[in-house]
């Protein structure tokens, strides 16, 4: 078997493509079937090794979720009726199923991460950011992100790094993590919109004072804004020197998307995916696990995450050239 040095993986597969909302709910399953497409017209199917989904286990739900919690969603997801929030997250019949095996794959995506030299991942269907440890939220029913870092934390990790650039602000990884100072955490987002939270003020509590960044961005902000303020995250981060890297890169930032206002361009996640990668290099021997959040208009999502794949596959590092 060829050595998978150096190699991205890239979790597809139906059951992952199940975590999608029906009745014309903008977190459909077809967004992964527009990613799918997008990566084979990128003709980057023949540079990743794709991996299938895999569900995880309760006692994983629980390093991050109360039990109560996590019963719950059980019990909605035998019946599909009613919300798991206030309003923006109903049930669905198998939705305990479907949020466990998002969950389920980023696990798997870490230990493939962490088994394999200079690796990195993209996850698609995943970065559920809003997810609190006792609800869902967001059209987030288990919050992935927050389950790997409370597993990289588990084998000894100490300076994470979550970066996100969905356009919505990562309050469930935010505020689970508020006081803790070994998350490393740094947000750019469109200020004034759901959930409302990430102020610029917002930099951490006790001991993680100064660990936290938000950056709030106003409505309609173009590439230079982006650009301008991503120089801001990557000194932060850098700064840091981190022991693992996390993306959350929801394209609900692009312009075009139904539901938000900015206006940034497909060279802003690649960019930043290129970024990324290199202080990986620099500090994490590689590791980085790209998750795919937010964005609802599909054909920004059969570029755009192509585009982040193809950043995590390219062997440049952008710090040297």
């Amino acid at each position: 078997m060829p050595s998978l040095s150096g190699k991205t993986f890239v979790a597809m597969g139906e059951d992952l493509a199940a975590y999608g909302f029906p009745g014309g709910h903008p977190f459909d399953r077809f967004r992964h079937a527009a990613f799918a497409q997008g990566l084979e017209n990128a003709d980057l199917l023949s540079e990743i090794v794709v991996t299938e989904p895999a569900r995880a286990l309760p006692e994983d739900l629980y390093s991050f979720h109360t039990r109560e919690y996590v019963s719950l969603v059980q019990e909605k997801s035998l019946t599909g009726q009613g919300y798991l929030d206030d309003g923006d997250t109903p049930a669905f019949l198998g939705v305990y199923e479907a949020a466990a095996t998002v969950a389920g794959t980023a696990l798997d995506l870490l230990e493939r991460v962490l088994s394999t030299e200079h690796t990195n991942a993209f996850l698609p269907i995943g970065g559920l950011h809003h997810a609190r440890r006792d609800s869902a939220s967001g059209f987030c029913v288990f919050n992935d992100c927050g389950i790997v870092i409370e597993k990289l934390f588990q084998k000894g990790f100490r300076r994470v790094a979550y970066i996100d650039i969905d356009a919505h602000h990562g309050d469930g990884v935010y505020y689970s993590f508020e006081g803790n100072p070994h998350l490393i955490f740094a947000d750019l987002h469109e200020g004034g919109i759901y959930p409302g939270t990430g102020s610029s003020t917002e930099t951490g509590a006790g001991e993680a004072k100064g660990k936290k960044l938000n950056i709030p961005v106003p409505a309609g902000a173009r590439d230079e804004v982006f650009f301008h303020e991503w120089q801001k995250i990557e000194n932060f981060v850098d700064a840091q020197h981190p022991d693992f890297l996390l993306l959350q890169c929801g394209c609900d930032s692009i312009a075009g998307d139904p539901i938000t206002s900015l206006s940034f361009t497909f060279a802003a996640h690649q960019y930043a995916a290129e970024r990324l990668k290199a202080l990986a290099e620099k500090h994490c021997h590689g590791r980085l696990i790209a998750f795919g959040g937010g964005g609802y208009n599909k054909k920004n999502i059969s570029i755009v995450w192509p585009k982040v794949v193809s950043a995590l596959t390219s062997h440049a590092d952008p710090l040297t050239t």
